[in-house]
């Protein structure tokens, strides 16, 4: 559901950026790529990350959406929730393609989310599952809203408690609250607290 995310590129030509874990760092790399394909599709993934930083991701179990798809409030996805330019009903991907895209989008957003959100820097003690909190919230909701949010501002003024409270704010879709958004803000905020000192 990254709808925000609509101008974001979904080939590879991106792939010679920094990875993921350069961005933000191996554990919250491997929280991010484990747990959105979880939000998104509901699907469960084994992800390796090697030396280089570059991730492996392999499906486990559960639904896996290659076909492009109307979310709930008509927006053309594919795959873990991949929106935008590329992604029209009627297109199909494969399961590499599908993993390259979502590698890629993360990194992207992460990348905007890290450069707006200077309390989040890797040189900052226990960020972990905060960085993974504000990135995840990003890829759902789109980073330009994140880096307006306050939950944003609380970050960057070492408030880790109010913003973790503050993405739980982020529940509705198509103007109304939806209780897989309340649920999702919910286990967000959960890992979020974690870094809470």
């Amino acid at each position: 559901m990254a709808d925000a995310a609509q101008n974001a590129d979904t080939s590879t030509k991106g792939l010679g950026r920094k990875t993921l874990a350069a961005i933000v760092g191996g554990p919250t790399a491997l929280l991010l790529l484990t747990q959105i394909p979880a939000e998104e599709s509901g699907r469960k993934v084994a992800v390796t990350i090697a030396p280089s930083g570059q991730a492996t991701i392999k499906h486990v179990s559960g639904p896996q959406y290659l076909r492009t798809y109307l979310d709930m409030v008509g927006v053309a996805t594919a795959c873990d929730g991949l929106t935008g330019e590329g992604i029209k009903i009627g297109k199909s991907f494969t399961e590499a393609q599908c993993s390259i895209m979502l590698e890629a989008r993360l990194a992207d957003t992460a990348s905007h989310v890290m450069d707006c959100t200077p309390g989040l820097a890797l040189t900052l003690p226990r960020r972990d599952n905060a960085r993974f909190a504000a990135v995840s919230l990003a890829y759902n909701i789109g980073w330009p809203t994140y880096c307006r949010s306050t939950m944003r501002a609380q970050l960057n003024a070492g408030r880790i408690g109010p913003a973790c409270d503050a993405l739980t704010l982020f529940n509705k879709a198509g103007g109304r609250v939806v209780a897989g958004l309340v649920s999702r803000r919910g286990r967000e905020r959960a890992y979020c607290v974690k870094d809470v000192a």
